[in-house]
């Protein structure tokens, strides 16, 4: 096995690294199509309001061509996410769910623990890669971190924390380079 400056090295020349660090490479997918989204802040403490996370998804979604269909605030208790992760996943309208909140070890963080049991398919590259990219940023707190993405009922879900950091790494550096390309192969197209 190859590590180090000689695994990125040959990364590098195998076109998946550019510059000796890592830099998205999104799929190839040149359709511009709007994907309807569907977000939930899951709180003990925030309202509409004081959501810094959730607003901060809108507009990032917004700003990429995307549009939000439905937005909540739910506090972090599982059977209260449950009940609206199924809402979400029967609205004819919704493409991808994103959740931010909850993904902690905390006793109250319930997110991660409800999105293992609920998800159909689970895209274990979206949190590793997430982790990475956290650790990149904050170091070995990034361990505490158990974002998640995967399949609901047809719905792709991205489980995020609740941190505005953690919320911007996500989006903008994994969900919308794919987001698109995911939806679509949901979709069969």
């Amino acid at each position: 096995m190859v590590i180090g400056k000689e695994a990125d090295r040959q990364l590098l020349v195998a076109g998946y690294l550019r510059r000796e660090t890592m830099t998205q490479i999104p799929h190839p997918d040149s359709s511009k199509i709007t994907i309807n989204c569907a977000i939930m802040t899951v709180s003990d403490t925030r309202s509409p309001d004081t959501d810094n996370s959730g607003l901060l998804t809108k507009k990032l979604l917004k700003d990429a061509g995307h549009s939000v269909v439905a937005y909540t605030v739910v506090k972090d208790d599982a059977a209260k996410i449950v009940l609206q992760m199924q809402a979400f996943s029967q609205r004819e309208d919704v493409d991808a769910i994103i959740l931010s909140g909850g993904t902690g070890i905390s006793p109250r963080d319930t997110t991660y623990d409800v999105m293992e049991s609920l998800l159909d398919r689970i895209l274990p590259g979206f949190g590793e890669i997430f982790r990475y990219l956290s650790y990149q940023e904050i170091g070995s707190r990034a361990i505490a971190s158990r974002a998640v993405a995967g399949v609901y009922q047809g719905k792709l879900v991205f489980s995020l924390p609740g941190s505005s950091n953690g919320v911007k790494l996500a989006v903008e550096k994994l969900i919308l380079p794919e987001l698109v390309h995911l939806v679509k192969q949901l979709r069969g197209s």
